[in-house]
């Protein structure tokens, strides 16, 4: 549908800022809490872009498919499968292929296994953490102090204590694990500066490892014994999932969902939101180079990055505002490519490589797409994922995409001897894309929160708050929309 729906007297008229998988989420959740209570409501989500999705977004041509922002989930955290549950989507899910499991870290420029068993920051086996060349015997026994090192002491008690990713690591496993290990491996998830990265918001179940079993590799290992079969959710998907299709798959189900039901307005970019007089919103729209239009709302969820939201709302709620404009974010650039098996020196017997800031290279990961989930490349190719840019480098994004893809290109002929000529690429720039979760960021978030709680029927959901992966998106979309609901029936 290209227009809102008809009005009625009896519905409630929500708008929702933002067609990426937390608006369109949001928008589903607000149509099932209708249909469970058997009340009407009028949906409309404005997105600035041609299509719904987002960052996330997959080419599907006849020979490559080809996820364009992320390209899988992870399991552990619910809301993402139950989500494809209620959507009749759990048959297009696929797990990760188990002949490749594991990752590479870069070490004086030659790729090395991490060591099996080391579960992002913490080792759960023994000897494959000593027979390791990524570090050194010192760095190893630094490690394997860990089990006696005590808790942090601190007057305001470690619950409520918040650590940078640095800090933390060098304390509990030395400088060296840091450098060598740790850091590349969260560099790959969140693109930040681990010296800033808030850990209790980020990784808080190491701070509480800690602090209910002193060490974390006796934490970890008394896990491993508890749960070795795993939870049904990772039992039957693995650690991580995606769609056979591709990850468009889930949020263009979310938007015919919504078309059914609602409207999607693409190539619509909403410019300021004004309380109106007794109650609602008054959303100002602009629509290619037409005039900008106004339209009349009971709610409004938005689903922005924190910039965009603080600037439709600074008229009307500066503090707001200001308290937005304090999460910081970071750009990056990803080269897709596709390759000839023949034409590449290395086995890529792995998932993909991580890159220290240490090594002082250009890029900063290569995921071996093709290697994670089937249907990726054709027989004899693989496709790659390189990462450019993120916190720790942000001036390579000050580079061209001719130069860029010039740098990916010997970059990769140099760590995995990739040669000739790509059978295809594509270079993309991710601006501002991904929010860095610095110390003191959930305290941020709690008062950005508190100011929000003084608009009624205003809901703010994403990825800058508490969580940046696909189901934390939805968690958090699920939980505005409930909220919202919520306060209708008050």
């Amino acid at each position: 549908m290209n227009q809102p729906p008809p009005h009625s007297a009896q519905s409630k008229r929500v708008a929702i800022v933002g067609g990426g998988i937390t608006g369109l989420s949001a928008a589903h959740r607000l149509l099932e809490l209708a249909d469970e209570h058997g009340q009407s409501i009028e949906i409309t989500v404005f997105e600035s872009q041609p299509a719904a999705g987002g960052w996330i977004g997959t080419i599907d041509q006849k020979d490559y498919l080809i996820d364009t922002g992320a390209d899988m989930f992870i399991t552990n955290k619910p809301a993402a499968i139950e989500l494809c549950k209620r959507l009749g989507l759990e048959e297009e899910l696929i797990k990760t292929n188990p002949r490749y499991r594991g990752a590479l870290i870069l070490k004086d420029g030659k790729p090395v296994p991490v060591p099996l068993g080391f579960e992002l920051m913490t080792p759960s086996r023994i000897g494959p953490m000593v027979k390791t060349p990524l570090l050194s015997p010192l760095g190893k026994l630094r490690m394997g102090l860990e089990y006696l090192i005590p808790r942090r002491q601190s007057p305001s008690g470690l619950d409520q204590d918040d650590e940078s990713l640095a800090d933390f690591v060098k304390r509990r496993f030395g400088q060296e694990a840091l450098t060598r290990l740790i850091q590349p491996l969260v560099a790959g998830i969140y693109t930040s500066d681990p010296e800033k990265l808030s850990l209790r918001a980020t990784l808080p179940r190491f701070l509480d490892m800690e602090r209910d079993q002193r060490s974390l590799i006796k934490a970890i290992r008394k896990q491993k014994r508890e749960t070795k079969s795993g939870d049904a959710t990772g039992a039957r998907y693995g650690l991580f999932a995606a769609f056979r299709g591709g990850m468009q798959t889930l949020t263009h189900k979310l938007a015919e969902r919504l078309s059914e039901r609602g409207s999607v307005l693409y190539g619509h970019r909403v410019t300021k939101v004004s309380p109106s007089q007794p109650a609602g919103y008054e959303v100002t729209v602009e629509e290619s180079n037409a005039p900008p239009q106004t339209q009349q709302f009971d709610a409004v969820i938005f689903t922005t990055a924190a910039p965009h939201t603080a600037k439709m709302t600074d008229h009307f709620a500066p503090e707001l505002s200001q308290l937005l404009n304090k999460i910081e974010y970071a750009s990056t650039a990803i080269m897709l490519s596709v390759h000839r098996l023949e034409d590449i020196r290395h086995p890529l017997n792995a998932y993909g490589l991580v890159i220290p800031a240490a090594e002082q290279r250009k890029i900063f990961a290569v995921a071996f797409a093709s290697r994670k989930f089937p249907g990726r490349a054709p027989e004899g190719c693989v496709q790659l994922r390189t990462f450019v840019g993120g916190a720790m480098q942000p001036e390579m994004l000050e580079y061209s995409d001719e130069e860029l893809k010039t740098i990916v290109r010997t970059e990769l002929e140099d760590i995995l001897g990739v040669t000739g000529d790509p059978l295809f690429s594509k270079l993309l720039r991710h601006n501002q894309s991904m929010p860095q979760y610095h110390l003191g960021h959930l305290e941020l978030v709690e008062q950005i929160e508190q100011q929000a709680a003084n608009y009624p029927a205003l809901e703010l959901a994403g990825n800058a708050y508490r969580g940046v992966g696909i189901p934390d998106c939805i968690l958090s979309a699920e939980q505005a929309a409930e909220r919202l609901f919520s306060s209708f029936n008050s």
